[in-house]
């Protein structure tokens, strides 16, 4: 049925070249772009459709992990180069997913609701470990909230403690 009407056809965008690649709506640029129209609509003001559009980042980088992690599972043992390459984009979408909450959790600061921070904060330190940069903010942040008290000093653990 190759050719026929029935037959899939590449999407390839209006008025670009064979073969040219179209933006991929299942990608961390995807994420990214959410996020940068994220931050537009906050600088301006616009907290309603500066949540809208984290919410969805992050809901896109959940899903994105998921893909990228059972994609991962099933070439193990078979070609380590997919596992190797999933494993990274999983990575790298973790890093974002994190800068994701870190922009969610401000945003629910500015609006007075610390509450709904917390988890999101907590889910940084998590996933990324405190001794990363977006561990550390998040900790931070929840000190500044009061939610934890004992300040992480990144490392120097406090000497005769």
């Amino acid at each position: 049925m190759a050719g026929g009407a029935g037959a899939l056809q590449p999407v390839q965008a209006q008025g670009a070249p064979a073969g040219a690649a179209v933006a991929n709506p299942l990608s961390l640029e995807a994420v990214r772009g959410l996020l940068a129209r994220g931050d537009a609509a906050a600088a301006r003001g616009d907290l309603a459709e500066a949540r809208r559009l984290y919410d969805q980042a992050r809901d896109l980088s959940r899903r994105l992990l998921g893909f990228y992690r059972d994609l991962s599972g099933s070439f193990r043992g078979l070609d380590a180069r997919i596992p190797r390459e999933m494993d990274q984009k999983g990575r790298e979408t973790l890093q974002v997913l994190s800068q994701t909450n870190l922009r969610l959790a401000a945003l629910f600061r500015r609006q007075n609701q610390p509450e709904v921070a917390v988890p999101l904060l907590v889910e940084v330190v998590k996933v990324m470990t405190p001794t990363s940069e977006e561990g550390r903010q998040a900790y931070q942040s929840l000190v500044e909230i009061g939610f934890a008290s004992t300040p992480y000093t990144a490392g120097q653990a406090a000497a005769g403690g």
